[in-house]
């Protein structure tokens, strides 16, 4: 009977005979020939080896983007590595509550699917040729392979493939943290681990419900999000892009940032924070636009100061050919200051809004905020681009009673009649009335937050007149100073035209004389 340590040495010194037969066989016989034992070998194999594998890898096309595939394959066995696997990677979601077990390298776990078992490897490709670097390869390449046996090849590649993906992608959404994005200039977006765009975990706590704004037009907007979320095959078939534009427009301190995040909290959607000086150029800013994500909402906050998209399609460049001559120092500081601004033009910001490149995502809403809306090129915000227009007003009494109802905790009081006069005699934010409205110390009761706001408001009415009477006055001495340069002006070419008027009847009158004075000559003659 043969012993395990006799079966192991007959093992090891066939392994050694393949190989050194294998090497001899390589070397000494022409490479066109060790390509067909190979060939026929693996046919061989594949005869022999009943199996069927299939491999999934993390990135698709030429490493511009992770493949879904992979993402979903990831969250879908997280749940069966758990059960199975001995080595795990783990991550922490949703607020810190739930903790996420997934394969760590080289790990292998069992799945089973209407009684069918079949085997997942998370693998890694490591380049062969290896450089000294400070960072790991960037050329390190993972996969998933998915080996099954091949009488159930139809069943696995099919039902089986369709429900590991829709059940990742199902995990994805529930354990799924959304994030606040913010675009890196593009000297940072090459390099180990660079990306174009950086990010936070998204935690703002705005909602709708607690939006100061009239419930009327809060449910407006509320029910404009919702269709355009569940739009997807009524975009379809209109062919339009999965996308739409909101302009949020009014003075400072009215909640413009604040419906941003109350929107991204009802949709359950990324925010991308775009910083349009940061951008060099128009390619740059599609770049951009294709690593965005569906389902998100892209911001350009104050577009009326991020660049020079006020209504000039062209900027003009003045030339002083005589001042660039004489200092030819500030023409270089000159040229270097105009080559690191941004050179985004309008015509490549409306591509970027509604082009052919807008389309790429899906499920992408748009969103402009400004404080003058009247300096906007109308090109820009047309519908079609900015397809609603939200107007961000002045605190209204219906918006003050959802402040006093977030921060007091109140329904009414017997102050809220003098408010509600004060609030439609004054302008004053929702943000200033909200600071008013905050208890600053312990025994800041209700009745004084509110007494704080009426002396706000009474102060503000006040500022208010003087301004108004300010500016009359201005105004006045403005349209005096005008008639008294009119007066003046007046009373100028009167003056002139009647000089005018007396050195033409002076001239009439010495030629006239002349004519005597000639005539008495000839008579005397």
């Amino acid at each position: 009977m043969v012993t395990t340590g006799e079966l192991w040495a007959t093992i090891g010194s066939v392994m050694a005979s393949v190989m050194f037969v294998s090497a001899i066989f390589k070397q000494y016989f022409p490479y066109q020939l060790w390509g067909y034992v190979e060939k026929y070998s693996q046919k061989l194999f594949r005869i022999l080896y009943p199996y069927i594998e299939i491999t999934f890898h993390e990135f698709s096309g030429d490493r511009l983007k992770r493949s879904e595939a992979f993402s979903a394959i990831q969250n879908y066995l997280s749940t069966t590595a758990s059960l199975h696997a001995t080595r795990f990677k783990a991550d922490v979601v949703k607020d810190s509550q739930s903790l996420v077990l997934s394969m760590d390298d080289r790990q292998e776990v069992t799945d089973e699917f209407k009684g069918i078992k079949v085997w997942w490897v998370l693998g890694k490709k490591i380049p062969k040729t290896q450089s000294f670097s400070f960072y790991p390869a960037t050329d390190e390449k993972r996969y998933y392979r998915l080996t099954f046996h091949k009488s159930h090849r139809e069943l696995i590649t099919g039902p089986y493939v369709n429900h590991v993906l829709a059940g990742g992608k199902a995990i994805t959404v529930k354990n799924r943290q959304r994030k606040l994005y913010s675009n890196n200039p593009s000297k940072n977006w090459y390099g180990w681990r660079s990306t174009k765009w950086s990010h936070v975990f998204f935690e703002h706590p705005a909602t709708f419900d607690t939006l100061a704004m009239e419930t009327k037009k809060k449910e407006e907007i509320k029910k404009d999000l919702k269709k355009f979320s569940e739009g997807k095959e009524y975009y379809e078939k209109i062919g339009k892009a999965w996308k739409r534009g909101y302009l949020l427009y009014g003075p400072p301190g009215t909640g413009k940032s604040t419906m941003i995040a109350a929107m991204a909290n009802f949709l359950n959607y990324d925010v991308y924070d775009l910083e349009l000086t940061t951008v060099k150029d128009n390619t740059e800013l599609r770049s951009l636009l294709i690593d965005t994500s569906s389902k998100s909402i892209l911001v350009i906050e104050d577009i009326d100061c991020s660049l020079d998209l006020t209504g000039q399609r062209e900027k003009k460049k003045e030339k002083d050919e005589d001042e660039v001559e004489k200092n030819p120092i500030e023409k270089k500081e000159k040229e270097d200051g105009e080559s690191k601004k941004s050179k985004v033009t309008l015509s490549g910001l409306l591509n970027f809004i509604d082009g052919l490149w807008s389309a790429t995502g899906g499920e992408r809403i748009i969103v402009f905020t400004t404080n003058y809306v009247d300096k906007l090129d109308p090109a820009l915000i047309r519908r079609g681009r900015m397809d609603k227009h939200i107007e961000m007003s002045y605190c209204c009494f219906e918006a003050f009673k959802m402040l006093a109802k977030n921060y007091l905790d109140i329904d009414s009081h017997e102050l809220y009649a003098e408010i509600e006069i004060m609030l439609a005699e004054t302008n004053m934010t929702p943000a200033d009335v909200a600071e008013n409205l905050m208890p600053k110390c312990d025994e800041d009761d209700t009745e004084t937050c509110l007494k704080n706001l009426i002396e706000a408001l009474k102060a503000a009415k006040e500022e208010a007149i003087k301004k108004a009477e300010e500016e009359a006055r201005l105004k006045a001495e403005e349209a005096t100073k005008k008639a008294e340069e009119e007066v003046r002006s007046k009373a100028e070419k009167e003056e002139k035209e009647k000089h005018a008027k007396e050195n033409e009847t002076s001239s009439s009158s010495a030629k006239e004389n002349g004519s005597i004075a000639n005539g008495n000559e000839n008579t005397s003659n």
